[in-house]
């Protein structure tokens, strides 16, 4: 069977600004995890490359291009929260580059799947802006090529515990792209209420389960579950792209939706078997947010073995938040809206 692919980039720890969140120790942390089960050795290791500027101009505007190089020059912030680097431009190009390798891989059947593990993450910059600590959004830098090489139909799973408005805002009105995420909300960036289903042809397309605060293993998994799998299926993707952030996690100091190790790696699940049985398992997760070291590392790890047809190992310091809110309302809300 094709092997399993992973790509990261060395490079990474040269973007970094003192008391972010978004620093080097969350990929360092990973990697470390990968290696220390085996699971990176297990894994086709491939190496980045920086995404070309017709791959970025095919999501992004010259002028967000000029402004990343600008500020870049200056190690100034983009927006409140996403400093830059002198090495961020060719570092986040890396980010996006990785995924395409991945992608590509996958495409020729030299892979069954892949896990792309770079920073800065995406899904918040939209065609014009920066945002949310991404320059560039990998995610649909890569979907953008997938359609232009005649895949007619594809998905992203965002399960990042931030709605990507940017991911969506590019695809809103492309009926070829369903995008599905699941996040907290109302939280940062303040999108992604069930009224948002995509525009014109692609209405149904954008899905869209913003979860209340505590929501907890039962009520994420129920998501995946009802809506996921199910728009998944209506869909019928050749390639599934997922939006891989583990801030939704219990340990996470940034977010509030108390998913431990054990539920996300049961929704990660369900995303892959979907797409074993509706695209012959052609599936790419990239990484996103996450900030607590232990949830990205067990996470990730247990993903690595979900990819690999392993059996998961369990995380030994497991949480146990007290059970969330009953969500069955938003769900079925969000199946009345897009007609599942």
């Amino acid at each position: 069977m094709p092997s399993t692919v992973f790509v990261t980039d060395p490079t990474h720890t040269e973007h970094h600004s003192a008391g972010h969140p978004e620093r080097p120790e969350r990929l360092e942390a990973i990697v470390a995890h990968l290696e220390a089960l085996g699971l990176r050795g297990r894994m086709r290791e491939l190496a980045p490359r920086e995404a070309t500027d017709g791959e970025l101009l095919a999501v992004h505007t010259p002028e967000l291009l000029a402004a990343v190089e600008r500020a870049a020059a200056r190690s100034a912030f983009l927006d409140p929260d996403t400093y830059t680097t002198p090495e961020t431009p060719g570092i986040a190009r890396r980010s996006a580059g990785a995924l395409l390798v991945a992608v590509d891989a996958v495409l020729r059947g030299e892979a069954a799947n892949g896990f792309v593990a770079t920073r800065p993450p995406g899904h918040h910059a939209t065609a014009g802006q920066a945002m949310g600590f991404c320059s560039f959004n990998g995610i649909a830098i890569a979907a953008a090529s997938v359609l232009r090489a005649g895949v007619e139909r594809l998905a992203i799973v965002d399960w990042d515990v931030h709605h990507g408005n940017g991911t969506q805002a590019v695809f809103d009105a492309d009926p070829r792209v369903l995008y599905v995420s699941t996040h907290a909300y109302p939280f940062y960036p303040g999108t992604g209420g069930v009224s948002e289903i995509g525009t014109g042809e692609a209405r149904g397309t954008m899905v869209n389960v913003p979860l209340p605060r505590e929501t907890g293993d039962e009520g994420f998994v129920a998501a995946y579950e009802r809506v996921a799998v199910p728009a998944l299926e209506r869909h019928r993707p050749q390639l599934v792209l997922v939006s891989c952030g583990w801030d939704a996690h219990a340990r996470d100091f940034l977010a509030t939706l108390n998913v431990t190790t054990e539920g996300y790696l049961r929704a990660a699940s369900l995303v892959i078997t979907a797409a074993r049985g509706l695209c012959d398992g052609r599936l790419v997760a990239t990484l996103e947010g996450g900030y607590d070291t232990h949830a990205l590392a067990w996470c990730s790890s247990g993903l690595a073995e979900l990819l690999l047809g392993e059996p998961v190992t369990p995380d030994p310091e497991p949480v146990a938040p007290p059970p969330g809110p009953d969500v069955t309302s938003i769900i079925e809300a969000v199946r009345i809206a897009v007609g599942l």
